[in-house]
């Protein structure tokens, strides 16, 4: 039909594991383009082959969410071919293994450098192409509930309901500045650089949300996910929940109805259900 948009669907790190069931879920039932991207271009257009034997048809593009120039060639590319964006599912990250020797100044810097700052970096270039009804879904971890973060300052901080990018930002380096002086459990922010870059996600997920309140685009809505314990490379194949069903929940809020109230800005489990993020366990809001 003569002047109909086309939706656009982008999910980031989609070659394997949850990325790549989020693509298949979204490309069964979102009435538009989906986008698998991957850092690596030879293994991101073998998932898109494998997703094609299997009856989808998803689109390829080389993403790199921690390049600079990656990022704003694909804001460029889906601005001059779409005019805008319906769906942004931030799945890329990293973890070190348990086992890792890598020193935890660099799992630091390098964990905080692709889960926290790549997608907030991702947002700021492709946010200004959300079109009303965009849904945005971060995924974080059950490591990104701030009961992750031991009690004292760093927490305090983190829990601030005023809390700006800025300020988060703040948060963020400190971090990276103690596990540099090897003081990150002195100074409060405990001994894991995955915990400190999943619940600085979440943060970021409930000022983003707070920001578009004041947005003239009507309903944008940005949750994050906690995808369960799923049996993917991440996890060395120990979780016991399978890709597709670690899948669920962010297809779920890629795909929220219009003018849907709840969940916005919140952090949801893998069941589909709101959890309290600030609570000494994760707990559902009942």
């Amino acid at each position: 039909m003569a002047g109909t948009v086309e939706k656009v669907a982008v999910v980031t790190g989609g070659n394997k594991g949850i990325g790549f069931s989020i693509v298949e879920g979204l490309c069964k039932i979102f009435k538009g383009k989906v986008y698998l991207t991957a850092r690596n271009e030879e293994l991101g257009k073998q998932a898109v082959e494998k997703l094609k034997e299997a009856g989808c048809n998803p689109e390829f593009y080389q993403l790199d969410i921690t390049v600079a120039d990656s990022r704003e060639r694909f804001a460029k590319y889906l601005k001059e071919k779409y005019g805008g964006l319906d769906v942004l599912v931030n799945n890329a990250g990293i973890a070190f293994k348990v086992a890792s020797t890598a020193p935890f100044s660099q799992q630091a810097v390098e964990t905080v450098e692709t889960n926290f700052y790549g997608t907030l970096r991702l947002c700021e270039v492709l946010f200004p192409l959300l079109r009303p009804h965009a849904r945005v879904v971060n995924l974080s971890s059950s490591c990104g509930h701030l009961s992750r973060i031991p009690a004292g300052p760093q927490k305090d901080r983190f829990a601030d309901k005023n809390l700006t990018i800025e300020g988060l930002i703040e948060i963020v380096e400190d971090f990276k500045s103690a596990a540099a002086e090897g003081k990150n459990e002195e100074k409060g922010f405990g001994n894991s650089a995955y915990n400190v870059s999943k619940v600085a996600v979440s943060a970021l997920t409930f000022i983003q949300q707070k920001q578009l309140l004041d947005d003239p685009r009507p309903d944008i809505i940005v949750n994050c996910v906690h995808p369960g314990y799923v049996d993917t490379d991440m996890t060395s194949h120990k979780g016991p929940l399978t890709p597709e069903e670690g899948a669920k929940a962010s297809i779920m809020l890629a795909t929220l109805p219009e003018n849907t109230t709840r969940p916005k800005g919140d952090y949801v489990w893998y069941d589909g259900k709101i959890y309290d993020w600030n609570s000494p366990t994760p707990t559902p809001i009942q």
